[in-house]
């Protein structure tokens, strides 16, 4: 009984020591993961500070575009444009287009109504 008495109050006097170091070498809400520095993954400085003027340019200087602009532009406007045509031409799906034709198509075969095609 002594043993295991013994044992737990070794293994619990090493957790709280464990626990008093790092709470005395680092705060415990910013204890770091890794032993590494911490380094930052940017290019450099991304903020451009506020000039004043909208967009940065100022008046009376022309905007000059950036590379990218126009065929973001065009293949923008396009693809919405393509979107818009196929949207316009899809099938119709609906469920009460069909139960229409579903139900014009049994009343032609009963001859309740007359078939447009023969006219």
């Amino acid at each position: 009984m002594t043993a295991i008495r013994a044992t737990t109050t070794t293994a619990v006097r090493a957790t709280r020591a464990a626990i008093q170091q790092s709470s005395t070498t680092t705060n415990s809400s910013t204890r770091q993961f890794t032993a590494s520095a911490r380094t930052s993954a940017s290019h450099g400085p991304q903020y451009d500070p506020p000039t004043g003027w909208l967009f940065g340019v100022k008046p009376g200087e022309k905007y000059q575009k950036e590379g990218w602009e126009t065929p973001f532009f065009y293949g923008f406007c396009g693809s919405i444009l393509l979107a818009g045509v196929a949207y316009g031409f899809k099938p119709d799906t609906s469920i009460q287009t069909w139960a229409l034709e579903e139900a014009r198509r049994r009343l032609e075969a009963e001859g309740i109504l007359e078939d447009p095609q023969k006219k």
